[in-house]
């Protein structure tokens, strides 16, 4: 019985060495390496915003925005409080992060952007999103405040399309 005993506990603490202790950490949730550190580029455009759109993914929310051609700078970084373009008035947003979102080119004269209830999008279900907040538009920037659950993995895209336009894309992670 002695014998049978310390066998059983021989082949446990090999199973046990065997399986490194770290196997699921190491890998990052979704091969996310992105981090929470502020990202920008510093060219401005004078060609401008006309559309904002959200999109649901497996492993993060994504924001759009659209511009009449090239969008080459921007400013997405997190901060405890969002303040309106020019007058520095709080922006109330919901979540318990967020992030100021700058591009770098002026918005379309119009109201097409907004909902009905004045928000700038519906994110009501998204697993990171909480709030896309207006933040107003001030010498050829537009600022808007995104709300997310917490402060989270994230990256900024610039990409051509469609035609002649571009987009300004924020992705953040669900989780880390």
């Amino acid at each position: 019985m002695r014998r049978s005993l310390v066998v059983m506990v021989a082949m446990v603490f090999g199973v046990l060495v065997g399986v490194p202790a770290t196997a699921g950490a190491s890998t990052p949730y979704c091969g996310i390496t992105w981090g929470s550190l502020a990202k920008q580029a510093t060219p401005g455009s004078t060609d401008e915003l006309y559309a904002i759109r959200t999109g649901r993914h497996t492993c993060f929310d994504r924001m759009v925005l659209d511009v009449h051609g090239d969008v080459r700078g921007y400013s997405v970084r997190y901060v405890d409080e969002i303040g309106k373009d020019g007058s520095g008035e709080l922006v109330p947003v919901r979540g318990g992060a967020r992030l100021e979102v700058i591009a770098k080119v002026p918005t379309t004269p119009t109201d097409a952007i907004f909902l009905p209830n004045g928000e700038l999008a519906d994110v009501t279900g998204y697993s990171t999103f909480r709030h896309v907040a207006w933040a107003g538009q001030f010498e050829g920037q537009t600022t808007i405040g995104l709300g997310v659950r917490a402060r989270l993995p994230l990256r900024v895209l610039l990409l051509d399309g469609p035609g002649t336009g571009s987009r300004m894309v924020v992705d953040v992670a669900h989780r880390w």
